[in-house]
Order: C-alpha cells, then structure tokens, then sequence
C-alpha cells in the first residue's frame, strides 16, 4: 500500500474508513508507520498504517 498516512501530523483530524462509528479522531502521534489516534467514541487506538489508511477531515 502506498502509504498516505506518512502525512499525518500530530494535531489533524482523521476518519477510520472501515469504522465510521468511532466518529473522528485526532492525531496523537505518527512515528514509523504507527500512528496513535484519539477517537470520539472509541477512544485512543494505534493504526498500523501498512494496512490501514486513514481519510483526512479538513472540516471539523
């Protein structure tokens, strides 16, 4: 997977694609192809970005 996700800073807002009921979350940390997001309704998970590609939210 080409990995987007490597643009990912700490700070932004970002959706999990495949779980669109943990709301929007924001980034934590984006260190090696880990990134630590905080989600509304899910709480702080750790994306493995090899496998995962979390879709930006520009309007939050």
């Amino acid at each position: 997977m080409n990995d987007l996700n490597a643009m990912l800073e700490p700070g932004q807002f970002v959706r999990h694609p495949q779980q669109a009921d943990w709301g929007t979350g924001q980034v934590q940390s984006n260190i090696g192809g880990k990134i630590t997001v905080m989600f509304q309704h899910e709480g702080k998970v750790v994306i493995d970005s090899r496998w995962i590609a979390l879709l930006p939210v520009y309007d939050n």
